[in-house]
């Protein structure tokens, strides 16, 4: 433990960080909305709209001259924003932990994203590449505030409280989610009553999103404090720092080693979220105000789901609760395969499954994850987390897209993400986590 970390922990007392942590839990109450109104349910399907009617004869938009089938262009988009969101996360971590100043490099990256989002009121007509352009700048935006959201959970929590932490923040964001979702599907169903065409009613419902995300920005940036750190244990800059955490996780394999299943096994969540409402849509025949309706319901269960989950592993352990998870999904995701066309009921007990699984299997995740971050070294080896989370996090949108431009078929494109569960089940299976912590110098809890 560094002596800058010694100091902050020993100021702060227990009113102190009841306020951080509620502070905290309102960043992923603004940016959930992020994820749930734009990447999930309106953006997807809408953006290959407008792809759609820029596309030439035989259904292709050619971007800096390459051509892409129209469908796939959502796809291939978030696979791009990812790639930068690689990019640029290592630097930010570093300069988080070299500085200690988390919070403006929290609210640059925040703003960043929330102005991208309002900017989609202006994605119409052919103006597919406008709507590229600004989903990768929101989704790598996104990606780099979460490296430095996340990074503070251990200097707010103590070991015994994170998994709880971490699950109520998941349960605020589902729960923000889900009170967008009303309004958006208030508006989309009477957009004639609101003198909106359609279009524009998705338009207004995208751009309200990054309003959202700027206004409760706010409040974790006044609640939230930026600790000391000890200049002899300030990392070096960007990818030299990341290189030089992953050489040092070689003498903590087993740390390592979770990265790399979660790296697997996150691969299938993000993709299932980001391409969910595309094969409801293009694949399934379903209505836009069934699709807000299913995510509407996905929403309020991940609520129920992410703090009950946060009670099995107060029960059971995190990692056990999470190995349980990637069975579900294993299950959930083979059922949708076989879902009929245009039944909406099928579709929403798909949905209600996702729900139950999906809060809880990310939020202990995360707070499992915050038990092998030397104290210390919470931003920078949260940027490694991140890389994980968001490392191969292209790899299933692009497969995604390929099996869609080769086939016609999103039903061959979503079967092929249950092999990211089954190989993720099989690599946590094998972490020793108790040694794990123990490895990295925290205290390890009664049940993990």
């Amino acid at each position: 433990m560094t002596t800058g970390t010694v100091r902050a922990e020993a100021g702060d007392d227990v009113a102190g960080r009841r306020r951080e942590q509620r502070g905290w839990y309102v960043y992923d109450w603004a940016c959930s909305v992020y994820s749930t109104s734009v990447l999930t349910v309106f953006l997807g399907p809408y953006l290959t709209s407008v792809a759609g009617a820029a596309a030439d004869a035989r259904g292709f938009v050619h971007p800096l001259g390459v051509p892409v089938r129209a469908g796939s262009f959502f796809a291939y988009c978030v696979s791009a924003s990812v790639i930068l969101a690689i990019a640029v996360m290592p630097a930010a971590g570093a300069a988080a932990d070299r500085t200690g100043r988390k919070k403006p490099l929290l609210a640059a990256a925040a703003y960043t994203g929330a102005g991208a989002t309002a900017g989609m009121f202006f994605l119409d007509g052919h103006r597919y590449l406008l709507g590229g352009a600004l989903l990768i700048v929101a989704n790598a935006s996104v990606a780099v505030s979460m490296v430095l959201y996340n990074s503070y959970l251990p200097q707010i929590a103590p070991p015994e409280e994170r998994d709880a932490v971490s699950s109520r923040g998941w349960a605020l964001g589902y729960a923000a989610g889900s009170l967008m979702l009303v309004a958006n599907l208030v508006l989309f169903s009477a957009h004639d009553a609101f003198g909106l065409s359609e279009g524009a009613a998705v338009r207004v419902c995208l751009s309200s999103a990054g309003l959202w995300w700027g206004v409760f920005t706010l409040v974790p940036l006044r609640r939230l404090r930026d600790r000391r750190t000890d200049p002899a244990a300030r990392p070096a800059p960007g990818w030299r720092q990341l290189a030089a955490t992953f050489r040092a996780m070689r003498g903590t394999p087993h740390t390592l080693a979770f990265l790399l299943a979660y790296l697997v096994y996150n691969d299938g969540i993000q993709t299932v979220i980001s391409q969910a409402s595309v094969y409801g849509s293009q694949e399934l025949g379903l209505s836009q105000s069934t699709l807000i309706t299913a995510v509407l319901m996905v929403q309020v269960l991940a609520v129920a789901g992410a703090l009950g989950m946060g009670r099995l592993a107060r029960a059971y352990g995190a990692k056990r609760t999470i190995l349980g998870s990637l069975v579900a999904w294993t299950f959930t995701l083979g059922a949708g395969f076989f879902l009929p066309a245009r039944a909406p009921v099928w579709f929403f007990v798909l949905a209600a499954g996702i729900g139950l699984i999906l809060g809880g299997s990310q939020a202990l995740s995360r707070s499992l994850f915050s038990h092998l971050a030397p104290p210390g070294k919470e931003a920078e080896y949260f940027s490694a987390y991140e890389m994980s989370d968001r490392g191969m996090s292209w790899l299933g949108p692009l497969l995604f897209g390929i099996a869609y431009q080769v086939t016609g078929s999103y039903r061959d494109a979503i079967v092929s993400l249950v092999v990211f569960f089954v190989i993720g089940f099989a690599l946590l299976a094998r972490v020793p986590v108790e040694r794990a912590i123990r490895d990295a110098g925290n205290p390890v809890p009664d049940r993990i």
